[in-house]
């Protein structure tokens, strides 16, 4: 059984074995859960019909959620797009709108899938289906690198955390980035090693990054930073797919968002007490929201 203390050793595994990450985390839930293979996959599977619903909603509906504060800026993206005004290529660019569009749905109380929660939800599924789409691949490898995504994911939780109230945005979207980069690595066919350094390599580039949503609500900056945690899940997936190797290891990149989120005061995780929550603009937003 696996122990999900460190990714090195998950990656390692992996390689001995000759399997990618997915089919390791595959049999190793399965065993857990007294499950078979094929009914976790088709419990995965759900739960990347959802994912695609939640974008192609967002995709297309302007609708502001209930605060006002956010909404309808996945069309915009959309609608840029199509007038052929991308600026870093279609698989960024669509990457970027499906963020917004699963975000979004989430700030209007719509069905989405927590990956690995609810403010980073946009993240590994944008890119994920960007790539299916892309790259013409197949609903099952999408759902098999969804394991390797979760198999990471455990990892992190169990080491450090996946919360913002614990140990701010960098746990949330950055976690998320990291998953998402890693799952899209293995999708495009590279090692356990490279999905290793992909995490690394998205991790650590939000390391300090603080929870401070505007008004209490996952809206204000959360859904913006689903779409720049998309965007640095790709870059980490194109680095590491290039043999690029993070200098310092995924577990030690790990272990220091951890203490980053301990050393972190309380008004940065969550508590919208700091950083843009603090702002003059954000406190008469949520003066105006509750008044």
């Amino acid at each position: 059984m696996i122990s999900y203390d460190s990714v090195q050793e998950l990656a390692d595994k992996a390689t001995k074995k000759g399997k990618p990450i997915s089919a390791l985390v595959l049999a190793d839930q399965a065993l857990q859960m007294e499950r078979s293979q094929q009914d976790l996959i088709e419990e995965m599977n759900k739960s990347l019909q959802v994912m695609a619903e939640a974008a192609s909603k967002g995709l297309n509906s302007g609708s502001k959620s209930a605060s006002g504060l956010s909404g309808g800026d996945a069309l915009k993206m959309k609608q840029a797009i199509h007038a052929g005004q991308s600026l870093g290529g279609m698989v960024l660019s669509e990457t970027l709108a499906k963020a917004l569009a699963i975000a979004e749905v989430n700030a209007c109380m719509g069905r989405i899938v927590a990956a690995p929660t609810a403010g980073s939800c946009g993240i590994i599924p944008a890119l994920l289906l960007t790539l299916k789409e892309a790259y013409d691949l197949t609903e099952a490898q999408v759902v098999m690198s969804l394991f390797t995504a979760a198999g990471l994911g455990m990892v992190i939780a169990k080491k450090a955390s996946i919360s913002g109230a614990e140990g701010g945005c960098q746990a949330e979207c950055g976690s998320a980035a990291a998953m998402a980069a890693a799952a899209a690595v293995e999708l495009m066919g590279g090692t356990p090693q490279m999905c290793a350094h992909a995490c690394a390599i998205a991790l650590k580039s939000v390391l300090g990054l603080v929870c401070d949503p505007v008004a209490g609500l996952v809206e204000v900056p959360c859904v913006k930073r689903n779409a720049s945690g998309a965007a640095n899940a790709l870059i980490a997936a194109e680095m590491a797919l290039a043999g690029i190797e993070s200098v310092i290891p995924v577990d030690e990149v790990i272990a220091a968002m951890k203490d980053i989120g301990d050393a972190m005061p309380k008004t940065l995780k969550e508590t919208a007490e700091g950083g843009l929550a603090d702002t003059p603009t954000a406190k008469k937003m949520a003066r105006e929201i509750f008044r």
